[in-house]
């Protein structure tokens, strides 16, 4: 579902009509200190704020919401909640906006002043955070309670020289929002309407809408290619595999740019194939093509964001199913471009996927850069939880700018190495290489995977994002919703906005 509408207003908040209503409390050695503004409004319907916060124990803190009745105003205004933006960095004004967009779920329509006298910067990630937590997914046909929808609109009050700075934050929060809620719906879509097909279906419908270029091959088409790692993972189910090639070539600015190829996991489900995973291990497994929704969200969002550098996006999709046909421990499968694999773990199926989709842009795209995102190792998430992504690259430039766009976004990454002593690990004596590590005193399993995926990148300048523990996320937090969390849109196109800017400077 889209975030919702979102309406500016040249006006005081005090002018609004809506039952709801939204100010601004900053934290200062502490201690909560409202905007002279805030005073004014609550004051003019006899509530004392200072007294009232003193009441709640209120100290300021980021995403803090004290909710005031409101009972002397005839224009239908009925609660005036005090939102705390903490220090006013992006990381608390994020967080404030999100406190705000869920203390207020089943509201029809909020008015706020929030993002009042914030630079550019800052009201961006206050408004992305807003926007973001305001997200639910519903099932065809699912009824939800009605205190649970999202806010259906928001009404950002700015009188004086904040207008414009928040209106232009206002377009690219927006769009971020807009990116992360799709690819949301599409990881949190379930696997029986959801296969690679479908998939297909959807970036070929979203891509004509976005001005993009869409190829499909499909079963036929990909065993006749070449593509022996994703045929090999979809021939267990009778729902074929697909790839899913999205094209973005931006109006000429005279200048030239780097062609950037970003590569997504696309498991529709994985059951693990003949090494079947544990039941409890299964039921999140929807998720399993997070990373190729958030590269296609990522895609329709290129164009509204003001991307000048031309993106080509593949997204490997297959389900990995048990059939009677199903790749088997043992076997040998040729990838595009000729380099073999043995498999040793069906489970350890999207790197096989991932592994042609690499080698057909090394080896056709001419990529300046090529950047893979996937839901791939259940190591990275141990090793670095929930909330972090594990980033491998070749190249220190990439990676920096990689860790930059995330600090800027909120999606976290820690950069983690490429270790080659355990690159002699993934031998084989049948094939060129296994596809998990053969040697039982090395358990680095989120390196080893990213080692696996650099011998398909040729020399290009390349980055693995292993997103595995953020992509999905047990419970609602912060601007995080529970499920598919989107992770990895906010990110590449921040990294892609950076890019684009730097190309213009």
């Amino acid at each position: 579902m889209p975030p919702p509408e979102v309406t500016v207003h040249e006006s005081s908040l005090a002018d609004s009509a809506a039952d709801v209503l939204a100010s601004a409390v900053s934290q200062v050695d502490r201690s909560p200190r409202p905007t002279a503004a805030t005073v004014t409004l609550a004051r003019s319907w006899g509530i004392d704020v200072e007294s009232a916060l003193s009441r709640a124990s209120a100290s300021g803190d980021a995403g803090e919401v004290v909710d005031l009745p409101v009972t002397s105003t005839g224009q239908g205004v009925r609660r005036l909640l005090l939102v705390g933006l903490g220090d006013g960095s992006p990381s608390h004004l994020r967080r404030a906006g999100a406190a705000l967009a869920r203390r207020v779920a089943g509201v029809r329509r909020v008015a706020t002043d929030t993002a009042l006298g914030l630079d550019a910067a800052a009201a961006r990630a206050h408004l992305e955070g807003l926007l973001l937590a305001a997200y639910t997914f519903r099932s065809a046909g699912s009824a939800q309670p009605a205190d649970r929808a999202p806010v259906a609109g928001i009404d950002l009050h700015l009188p004086g020289p904040s207008l414009e700075v928040v209106r232009e934050a206002l377009d690219l929060a927006r769009t971020t929002a807009g990116a992360v809620h799709l690819a949301r719906d599409l990881a949190n879509t379930p696997s029986q309407l959801k296969d690679p097909d479908w998939l297909a279906v959807r970036a070929r419908d979203l891509g004509g809408r976005h001005g993009l270029d869409v190829v499909v091959r499909d079963e036929k088409q990909l065993a006749a290619e070449g593509f022996g790692g994703i045929v090999a993972v979809g021939a267990g189910s009778r729902r074929p595999p697909r790839l899913v090639e999205l094209r973005y070539r931006p109006e000429h600015g005279g200048l030239p740019a780097p062609h950037v190829v970003l590569v997504g996991k696309g498991i529709t489900f994985d059951s693990g194939g003949l090494s079947l995973k544990p039941r409890e291990a299964m039921v999140p497994m929807k998720t399993d093509m997070a990373a190729g929704g958030a590269v296609i969200a990522v895609m329709t969002a290129l164009r509204d964001a003001g991307v000048r550098v031309p993106v080509t996006a593949l997204v490997a999709a297959a389900e990995n199913m048990p059939g009677a046909s199903a790749l088997r421990p043992g076997d040998v499968i040729r990838h595009y471009g000729g380099r073999t694999v043995e498999v040793f773990n069906t489970d350890a199926e999207g790197r096989l996927v991932l592994a042609d989709a690499l080698a057909y842009a090394d080896a056709t795209l001419e990529p300046d850069v090529l950047v893979d995102l996937a839901t791939l190792t259940g190591a990275a998430s141990i090793g670095l939880g929930r909330r972090h992504g594990a980033l491998y690259s070749s190249d220190d430039r990439l990676a920096g700018e990689l860790t930059a766009a995330a600090e800027s976004c909120g999606e976290r990454l820690w950069r983690m190495p490429l270790v080659e002593d355990y690159r002699p690990a993934l031998g084989s004596e049948v094939a060129d290489l296994s596809n998990i590590s053969r040697d039982p005193h090395i358990h680095g399993g989120s390196i080893t995977a990213a080692l696996f995926l650099r011998e398909f990148v040729g020399n290009r300048r390349w980055a693995h994002l292993d997103i595995a523990g953020p992509a999905r996320a047990d419970k609602d937090e912060h601007e995080v919703s529970r499920g598919g969390t989107g992770y990895g849109a906010r990110l590449l196109l921040r990294w892609l906005e950076g890019l684009a800017a730097s190309r213009r400077a």
